[in-house]
């Protein structure tokens, strides 16, 4: 819960509900901040298993974790 509780994550998560799937450059851009700043709130997500991540090439890209525990799926669905 405590990884939710910060406004940028949370426009993380709304911002990949959206999109599915978007790279650390993409989601710095739409969220305004900067790229270190976003890869942190990126890597505390993926930390908790809500973000799931994919090294392509010199890329990372992040989406929803298709299979997150049922109440945080739950919760996202509100938020």
């Amino acid at each position: 819960m405590k990884a939710l509780a910060n406004r940028r994550r949370l426009a993380v998560i709304n911002f990949l509900k959206k999109e599915k799937e978007a790279n650390v450059g993409e989601v710095a851009e739409q969220i305004h901040l900067s790229f270190k700043s976003t890869s942190r709130h990126l890597a505390v997500l993926a930390s908790v298993d809500i973000l799931e991540k994919e090294q392509r090439s010199s890329e990372v890209f992040y989406r929803l974790n298709s299979d997150m525990p049922e109440i945080t799926n739950r919760i996202l669905h509100i938020l």
